[in-house]
């Protein structure tokens, strides 16, 4: 399966800057569809009063998914790929 990789930057209240990317089908390409997934993930790591739009989300490429993206998909509808300054 192909998935689309939403490059995604949030700034923390401690004002470091937080990198993860959304990973969803590809088919899947409307930005609040994909910018709720983002809020949820947010919302886990208790930073739910965090905005998410165009300035700090955007598509960036496509790939193949794994089988963990591919079990998170089937799942949740979405995969997160945690990359920097994450964890509280």
């Amino acid at each position: 399966m192909k998935v689309a990789i939403w490059d995604t930057y949030v700034t923390k209240e401690d004002g470091t800057l937080m990198h993860f990317d959304i990973i969803v089908p590809e088919h899947i390409k409307n930005e609040e569809i994909i910018y709720t997934f983002g809020k949820q993930y947010l919302r886990s790591k208790n930073l739910g009063n965090r905005t998410l739009s165009a300035q700090e989300c955007r598509f960036c490429h496509l790939e193949t998914a794994t089988d963990t993206i591919l079990t998170d998909i089937e799942t949740q509808g979405f995969h997160i790929l945690e990359m920097q300054n994450c964890n509280p």
